[in-house]
């Protein structure tokens, strides 16, 4: 994997869990996470090390996940939703109520990354797990003139051989910057400029927007530029040494969204598979290995300190 080409790693990789063991082979952590985000030799070792089964579903965004838990699909114990969703789903009382005094190891979470939690500051129902962006991915054996900028979106030599992600949080925030304006922005002139450059000049160049196939489509050839997360890309052309060398990873200097992805316990209905009473931080310290894996699996922004 091009590290280079990859969001640069600053602290070890964490794994928060929640568990309740009471011995048996019937226990089992139903767990909601994003695609591409666990290693499997992580879970089979603790499921080795804690006598549970972990059975996972996976999502592609936030819309997805959320609009799935409020239609109706329950059992799962874990999710892991973005800074938005978190605040949202914390309003609607989604969330059980975490016991920090059984999580000792809370006080390696980096203060720095706290102070941006404000949705959640004293970590009451969410505990921060990942941080990063959406970038660009370019292939340069098909495009090797290119600027890093969001502009590259604006290429009618391109047209039908890009993408977006299917997220209008992260499209409206790459135009805003694009623009000098920041993400956050009220003033609806701005937003109005934001919307006018995605529809006429990013938009048409598009094949579509699309937040679950684009990594599937840039490894087969169809895309040439996507919008999107490094890790998902990189997980499907890893074994595909000529395209390894040839693509390359950046966030424009223009800047762009970020996310933090936290792990949250659901409420569930009083027949969950695996009562939740406990929750253990897993450091490097503590277990290496696991997170050599997760630094090698997705070379994410994590949230610890003192770790390596």
């Amino acid at each position: 994997m091009k590290k280079n080409a990859i969001i640069p790693v600053v602290l070890a990789v964490s794994l928060l869990t929640a568990i309740s063991c009471s011995g048996g082979s019937g226990n089992r952590l139903n767990v909601y996470n994003w695609s591409y985000y666990t290693p499997p030799s992580v879970i089979e070792k603790f499921e080795k090390e804690y006598n549970v089964r972990v059975v996972i579903d996976e999502y592609a965004s936030n819309e997805e996940m959320y609009t799935k838990l409020k239609s109706g699909g329950t059992g799962y114990d874990l999710v892991f939703p973005s800074q938005d969703y978190v605040e949202i789903m914390i309003r609607q009382g989604m969330f059980e109520a975490i016991d920090k005094s059984l999580i000792p190891n809370l006080k390696n979470i980096d203060p720095v990354v706290l102070q941006k939690t404000t949705y959640d500051p004293n970590m009451e129902y969410s505990v921060p797990y990942y941080w990063g962006a959406a970038g660009i991915l370019v292939n340069t054996g098909k495009v090797p003139d290119y600027e890093e900028s969001w502009s590259i979106f604006s290429r009618r030599d391109l047209r039908g051989r890009m993408t977006m992600l299917d997220d209008m949080r992260e499209v409206m925030g790459d135009a805003l910057v694009y623009l000098g304006y920041s993400v956050n922005t009220g003033n609806f002139a701005e937003i109005e400029a934001a919307r006018n450059l995605i529809n006429n000049e990013w938009k048409p160049n598009l094949t579509k927007f699309d937040a679950e196939a684009f990594g599937k489509g840039y490894a087969n050839g169809e895309f040439w530029v996507v919008q999107g997360y490094a890790e998902v890309v990189y997980e499907e052309i890893i074994d595909n040494e000529q395209l390894m060398r040839d693509t390359v990873y950046f966030i424009p200097p223009e800047g762009g969204p970020g996310y933090i992805d936290s792990m949250c316990i659901l409420k569930v209905p009083k027949t969950r598979n695996l009562p939740i009473n406990s929750l253990t931080l897993f450091t490097a310290r503590k277990y290496t290995p696991n997170s050599a894996i997760h630094l090698v699996f997705l070379q994410q922004r994590i949230f610890l300190r003192g770790s390596i």
